[in-house]
């Protein structure tokens, strides 16, 4: 297993990064159950696995399964006797909560009554990274900056992220929190996978000039890119595409990539989800990709991709097949400045 820098911090976290929306949901649990319902005796199993192979980095939400993740997990360190500062904790805010009005958002009052609950659930007295799990279009920035900061001045968080923003919010509130001296964002959590890259556009640039370290969801398209879907397939049995088709793909050219993927994979006695994950592993700009397994199986194909290492060739041929198609302003970018565009991000082998 490799470690990466927490951003621009001096946090070292697993290259891998376990993910949890599987853990604690059930019939009353609506989406959460059709992405998974393991209970603490597989959670245990799942989470005692990826420690073995050395996972130190883990991640839930307060809004999976409405806290049931939370719980599982914390539930787990103590069910395996893990050290508390052997695991690194992340958890988010944003979701709805509950049926009143200030049960979700990135307010003051919601952080507020929201990290405690999550302290409470996952059984520990800090968060190493609290983030903001999605756009709040009716907070302030510094509203949400200021809590986190208290937050972090408390003791009760030690780093903060968010997850879904847009390129120009996440640099406003770096800059607001440059300009404040508050804790400022060391992480985004995006969206990133082979069959959809779009983040390439203007979130890319911005976390390399700010040093911002990526946390990649869904680098398998929530499934599609498991191998097991192609062109006139259908959904798999108990697959989660069946019922939560999330998130939006691009079919035909997802099949393009697959059809290349599963090439590349044959040639390394490699799955084609393996494959999808070491490609995303392989681009500079990724410090953690996050992962989630329902059975020990697929979290061991999952974590041998740390193992593949994509030839040059092979990067290129994953890289055309998967390109986006052009837009305005980057076609102009392109046109103006191509003599003079930075090369391809690609860690070096």
């Amino acid at each position: 297993m490799k470690y990466n820098q927490l951003g621009r911090t001096g946090l070292f976290v697993s290259e891998i990064c376990l993910g949890t929306m599987t853990f604690g949901g059930n019939e009353d649990a609506g989406m959460w159950k059709a992405i998974g319902a393991l209970q603490q005796d597989d959670v245990d199993k799942i989470v005692g696995r990826a420690l073995e192979v050395g996972v130190n980095f883990f991640d839930t939400a307060d809004v999976y399964s409405f806290g049931e993740s939370e719980k599982r997990l914390g539930q787990a360190f103590k069910n395996l006797g893990t050290k508390r500062k052997d695991v690194v904790i992340a958890t988010k805010v944003f979701g709805e909560m509950g049926p009143r009005p200030n049960d979700r958002g990135a307010s003051r009052g919601h952080i507020m009554d929201s990290v405690r609950a999550s302290l409470e659930r996952l059984q520990t007295d800090h968060i190493d990274l609290y983030q903001i799990h999605g756009n709040d279009s009716v907070t302030p920035i510094d509203e949400t900056l200021r809590a986190l900061d208290d937050l972090v001045s408390q003791g009760l968080v030690r780093y903060i992220g968010v997850s879904n923003w847009a390129a120009w919010k996440i640099a406003k509130a770096l800059g607001l929190s440059e300009a404040k001296g508050y804790a400022r964002f060391e992480t985004l959590q995006a969206y990133y996978s082979i069959a959809g890259r779009d983040l390439e556009r203007e979130l890319v640039p911005m976390i390399a000039e700010e040093k911002v370290g990526l946390m990649v969801w869904s680098p398998l398209a929530g499934g599609l890119l498991s191998g097991k879907f192609g062109p006139g397939s259908n959904n798999p049995e108990g697959s989660r595409r069946t019922t939560f088709d999330f998130p939006p793909v691009d079919k035909d050219r997802a099949w393009a990539c697959v059809e290349v993927m599963r090439e590349v994979g044959e040639a390394h006695g490699a799955s084609v989800a393996r494959v999808a994950l070491a490609y995303i592993l392989q681009k500079a700009f990724t410090m953690s990709i996050i992962i989630g397994a329902k059975t020990l199986e697929q979290l061991d194909d999952n974590l041998a991709a740390v193992e593949l290492t994509l030839s040059a060739d092979e990067m290129k041929r994953l890289d055309e097949v998967s390109e986006l198609p052009s837009e305005y302003p980057g076609w102009m970018f392109a046109r103006q400045g191509g003599a003079r565009r930075p090369k391809p991000f690609v860690k070096a082998s």
